[in-house]
């Protein structure tokens, strides 16, 4: 199922939750919605599955429209499934008949509903976990049952809030594969909410990043590492420093540096990452702020004439107060940032 949002707004008092938003998400896309917290993002997800009330812009599911001025169609006509943190699964119980619950209220013949109960299961690679309450599951499996209970309900599109908040990091991992699986077995539409960029690196066809009710940019997720628009999203993706140049036809001088395939007219601003800072160079520079990440160690370079320091990675060990010597072999600039 499609998805569309045009100009879609939701305040609560003065405060502007969702700040005139508009997007596409193609059906069976992966589309996950990355942000701080407090920047919107479950309030657009309550927007969409029908919980809240838009006050401006339109909403539609598979070109019918669900919500516009003078329309609001209810949650359970949305043929929308929501998995939150908690799961919300009933206690007393099987997994079966969690899952089977959306299609036995439906009034669905006793063979309809044992049927959508079988598929969904499958779906998620929990047949032999049928018979056993919630309470005897893990944490992942709990999340896959709450995925299941959605697909039985006929749902088309999967809004997932925060679904990996409440997991072990370990588990977190583990799962990541479970809902990329279950996405392309599926074949569902999923707009994903989270404030983790590993997990919207991970999963994503495409990202937004939600920033005071708007989206910044909206982009697959290499795209978005690679090619910022702007510097909150420069700096909230990824490790980065973004630094003030003059931009000449002669290339980026960032005063240390000169960058001579980054060209532009007047002052701007240059983003580098870890890859495009390389040790051997002959800029000298400090380390601190080291830290080891398991195969990599991670720090940060003081160079002497910066603003800030550069984010540097290398598999060798690194040192606090350690001396090195820098070049830079890459760097993006900002668009709209220059003269």
């Amino acid at each position: 199922m499609s998805a569309g949002l045009e100009a879609v707004t939701k305040r609560f008092g003065k405060a502007v939750a969702v700040d005139a938003i508009s997007a596409q998400l193609a059906d069976g896309e992966f589309f996950v919605v990355l942000g701080p917290s407090g920047c919107g993002k479950s309030t657009l997800l309550r927007l969409i599955a029908g919980l809240e009330t838009a006050d401006e812009g339109a909403i539609t599911l598979d070109g019918v429209s669900v919500a516009r001025p003078g329309l609001h169609m209810p949650p359970e006509k949305r043929a929308v499934g929501v998995v939150f943190q908690s799961y919300a699964l009933w206690p007393h119980m099987t997994v079966r008949q969690n899952v089977a619950f959306p299609a036995e209220s439906a009034g669905l013949p006793r063979r309809e509903v044992d049927r959508i109960a079988d598929r969904s299961l499958d779906t998620v690679a929990l047949t032999d976990f049928a018979d056993r309450m919630p309470a005897a599951l893990s944490g992942g499996q709990r999340q896959r049952v709450a995925l299941a209970r959605c697909l039985a309900g006929g749902a088309r599109t999967i809004l997932m809030d925060e679904p990996l908040a409440n997991l072990d990091p370990h588990l977190r991992t583990r799962m990541e594969a479970e809902i990329h699986r279950f996405h392309r077995q599926a074949g569902v539409t999923t707009l994903y909410i989270t404030h983790d960029q590993r997990e919207a690196m991970a999963l994503a066809d495409r990202i937004a990043v939600m920033w005071n009710g708007r989206f910044l940019q909206v982009a697959p997720p290499q795209e978005l590492h690679d090619r910022p628009v702007t510097e909150e999203v420069a700096r909230f993706i990824g490790r980065a420093a973004v630094l003030p140049a003059m931009l000449t036809g002669g290339g980026a001088d960032l005063g240390p540096f000169i960058l001579p395939w980054l060209t532009g007219n007047g002052p701007g601003q240059v983003v580098l990452r870890p890859g495009d800072i390389a040790f051997g160079g002959v800029t000298p520079a400090r380390l601190t702020h080291v830290f080891y990440r398991g195969g990599h160690w991670e720090a940060l370079a003081e160079v002497e004439g910066l603003s800030e320091p550069l984010p540097v990675s290398a598999r060798q060990r690194l040192a606090d107060g350690g001396l090195v010597t820098l070049a830079i072999n890459g760097g993006w600039i900002l668009p709209g940032k220059s003269g």
